[in-house]
Order: C-alpha cells, then sequence, then structure tokens
C-alpha cells in the first residue's frame, strides 16, 4: 500500500513547512572554500576584507609582516588618538571625557572649553523626549527587550522630525546630536516600562537635569532617589568612552554603513545598528559573560586553585558546562590577538571598586579567565592568538554600579551611537556608493510546473 504523502495541514503547519525547507536548501560550507568565498567578509588568515576608507577610527591588533598576520598588543585610535591617553587625560585631570569623544568622531578635533560647554548645553537640550512620546510610544507599547524597544524608539523619532528624509550634512548633524542625546533616555523610559509590565515592579520617570554628563544622567534617571557618586559615574564614563567606536568594520557600524549607502534616513540606519548590536555575537556578548560566571562559581570550589578554574574552562570549551555553547565568552576577537586595549583599561579601573563593593572574587575569577582562558584554547583548538575583549570587565562594571542585566547591551548601544553617525556622516559624503556584494547562486534549475500538475 503506498503510503500517503503528508501535506500542509492545521494541525502541524509550522512543522511540515520547516521539513520541506530542510528538504530543498542546503549549501556545503567546503564549497565555500573552494570557490573563495570570503564566508563573514574574512580573508584566509582572519583578517578583515578591505571594503572601504575611513577617518573616524583605527582598531590594530596585528601587523602585516612579508604578507603575514603577526600579533602585537592591540590599539585603538580614535581621529588619530589613541583611546589610552584620553583616559588617562581623564583620570588626571579629573573630569568626564565622553563628551568629548562624542565631539572628536563626528568632527574630527577635540573641542575647545568654549565649545565643549556649549555642546553639553546642546546635549542636555536634546535629552528630553517630544511631547507624549513616553506615554505614545513606550508606555501603551511595552516590550520585555529593551534593546528592541530602542529601536523602535529611535524609528518612531521619525514622524517628530520636520525634515527626517533631508541628506544634508546640517540634517545628519543635527539628527545625529538628537539622537545620540535622546537615546538614553529612551533606553531608561523603556527600561521604567519593562519594570511595571514584565517583572511586576515600580517604575519611576526622571526628568533630565541641567549640568549632568551623559553618565550622571544614565544613572540620575535610573536610580530611584537619583543618587550616585562620582566614582560611579567616572566608572561609567569610562565604559561609555571605550564602547564609543571601533572601526568601519564592525557589525553594527558596517550596517549603519550599509543602510546609509542606499540613500535611506537617520533613523532606519541608527535603527538598523542596534538590531546588529543586540545579536550575542556582538554586543549581547557582556549579559553571556556575566551569566558564564555565574556557572563558574557554582561550578569551581577553589577560586584560587588555577588547576580547578583550568579544567572548569576546558568544559566549557567543550560544551559539557554553561550554556553548552563550547563558548568561553569575553575571550577572542576578529582583529586583536595579544590584548583589547579596552579589556585592559576596565581590568585596571575596575580592580578597586570590586573589592568595595564585595566583589573581590567575581573580579578574581574573570582575572583567572583572562588568563587560563587562552592557554586552554590553545590545548583544545590550537589558537594561541586569543585575548580577553571588554565584554570580559564591562559586565562585571554594570553589575557593581547596579545596573539590570536588561540594560547592559543597551548601555552599548548609548556609547556606540556617536560612531554609528561620525560613520554615517562619512559614508554619505564621500563613499557616495550603495554597498553591494555579490552571492554566487548554487541553486538548481527547474522548469515552472502548472499548478494543477504539481504533486
Amino acid at each position: 500500500m503506498q503510503e500517503e504523502k503528508v501535506t500542509l495541514s492545521s494541525d502541524r503547519p509550522i512543522e511540515y513547512l520547516c521539513e520541506e525547507y530542510e528538504k530543498n536548501n542546503y549549501i556545503d560550507p567546503e564549497t565555500s572554500e573552494k570557490l573563495g568565498v570570503k564566508r563573514g567578509l574574512r580573508n584566509a588568515d582572519g583578517t578583515g576584507v578591505l571594503a572601504g576608507l575611513t577617518n573616524v577610527c583605527d582598531v590594530v591588533g596585528y601587523t602585516m609582516q612579508n604578507g603575514v598576520k603577526t600579533p602585537a598588543p592591540g590599539k585603538l585610535i580614535y581621529r588619530g588618538i589613541d583611546v589610552e591617553e584620553l583616559v588617562n587625560a581623564a583620570v588626571e585631570e579629573d573630569r568626564f571625557i565622553f563628551e568629548e569623544v562624542i565631539w572628536l568622531l563626528l568632527f574630527g578635533t577635540l573641542p575647545s572649553e568654549s565649545e565643549l560647554e556649549n555642546f553639553r548645553q546642546l546635549l542636555y537640550e536634546c535629552r528630553e523626549l517630544p511631547e507624549t512620546f513616553e506615554e505614545d510610544m513606550i508606555i501603551k507599547a511595552p516590550s520585555p527587550n529593551i534593546m528592541n524597544k530602542m529601536a523602535r524608539g529611535v524609528l518612531a523619532l521619525y514622524s517628530y522630525d520636520e525634515e527626517p528624509e533631508g541628506q544634508s550634512l546640517y540634517n545628519v548633524i543635527q539628527q545625529s546630536i538628537r539622537l545620540i542625546a535622546s537615546l538614553p533616555t529612551i533606553m531608561v523610559s523603556s527600561y521604567q516600562v519593562k519594570r511595571r509590565v514584565y517583572d511586576k515592579k515600580s517604575m519611576y520617570f526622571h526628568k533630565p537635569q541641567p549640568g549632568q554628563t551623559t553618565a550622571e544622567h544614565i544613572l540620575s534617571t535610573y536610580r530611584a532617589n537619583q543618587r550616585y557618586t562620582k566614582e560611579e559615574a567616572r566608572l561609567l564614563d569610562l565604559c561609555l568612552t571605550l564602547h564609543a567606536d571601533h572601526g568601519g568594520g564592525n557589525n553594527s557600524t558596517f550596517a549603519c554603513r550599509v543602510l546609509s549607502s542606499s540613500g535611506t534616513d537617520t533613523y532606519s540606519a541608527i535603527a538598523a545598528g542596534i538590531g546588529s548590536l543586540k545579536g550575542p555575537k556582538h554586543g549581547g556578548a557582556n549579559h553571556k559573560v556575566m551569566q558564564m560566571l555565574d556557572y563558574i562559581k557554582a561550578g569551581v570550589k577553589n577560586y584560587d586553585d588555577e588547576d580547578e578554574i583550568k579544567e572548569f574552562l576546558r568544559r566549557l570549551l567543550r560544551g559539557q558546562e554553561g550554556d553548552g555553547s563550547g563558548l568561553i565568552y569575553g575571550l577572542g576577537h576578529a582583529v586583536y590577538t595579544v590584548s583589547d586595549p579596552r579589556a585592559v583599561i576596565l581590568r585596571h579601573h575596575a580592580e578597586d571598586l570590586a573589592y568595595e563593593k564585595g566583589y573581590g572574587d567575581d573580579f578574581k575569577l574573570l582575572c583567572a579567565v583572562e588568563k587560563l582562558g587562552p592557554v586552554v584554547f590553545g590545548e583544545e583548538k590550537g589558537n594561541k592568538d586569543v585575548c580577553a575583549n571588554v565584554d570580559l570587565f564591562s559586565g562585571l562594571i554594570y553589575r557593581m554600579l547596579g545596573i539590570s542585566e536588561d540594560l547592559f547591551t543597551p548601555l552599548f548601544a548609548i556609547s556606540r551611537i556617536p560612531g554609528w553617525c561620525a560613520h554615517r556622516a562619512e559614508e554619505i559624503i564621500f563613499a557616495n556608493r550603495i554597498i553591494r556584494p555579490a552571492y554566487k547562486y548554487l541553486g538548481l534549475r527547474q522548469k515552472y510546473t502548472p499548478l494543477n500538475k504539481r504533486v
């Protein structure tokens, strides 16, 4: 007796459609190698495919010597200035630096005192959201994920712009400043509504206060009592500074540049950057580091025993511990090989606060991951060019500041929007050509079959 063919029906519609997809779709990964396809826009040696030019930011993680990729200590350079210099200046002069970095990335030089003062005032004036925006766009449509809500909030601001499609430098700069200033307010308001609707906790809305930096504005509106110490705000300012840009090739910035190259509006391009950054392979990793840290704390008895920690990391890498992904979160980077300068800086500045606030064991374990993880990675995978990345310590800093894990990745977006805006302006004004790589078709050729003759 011939077996009856299973067809699409109301009882198992999605299962059937998934089976149909799997039956008719497959691409052998080895075919990419045979055809010279650079998956992930990566060359065979792991370097990125050269896709454009930029004056905004340089990311140095290796040198090329006689055509060979050679590991080197990492450097992050904003408009020709090493980010380490900016951080050291902020510490030595006892001041906040993120607003100067915004100016530097957008315009190419450091602001004078009067320019900085006026720029901070402009940012303050743009932090307030349009009238009824919070009620209509945030309160009435809550989201369990703040990144999605931020993307929607950015798109919603399009409707409040008198010239949303304008591509002139004046219009793009004006839109950029408004988005840089207002996105922290959108983030905190979205979180407050999420607390009320999904966590069943109280929500509270605080208005922006004059004279505050971005870091101070975030802590003041996030906390119920609006209180924060200068040390806390300075540490958050440091995180914002170190995340502000990372070259034109990182996934979210490239996504922003791809959309910008099509001639679309600023709001669509920035929303695309947020959507990209949300991914755990990009901006969502600091949240995964904190989850991994909790697994380590539960699975390791002696936090001073490097051998025990090393074996736990080995089991993590084999997918036998943690979330089963086979990843040691906070290790590895597409560019950095010997060191990620952001991780080095964050580790240095986080240590005192960690012990002060009772997170000494957490800090010590993350330092052990930084030290032992590359060793385990080399033994298991044969790759010795692995170092800690910025995500290894940024999540712990946010946790020490009492910031919910719901906001770990959104804070990354707040940091990175100046870089997105700087690269968008550069793409529109100087590149001025739609980004359009090629894909080779591998599917079968087939002829059209009339509907009444299909089986």
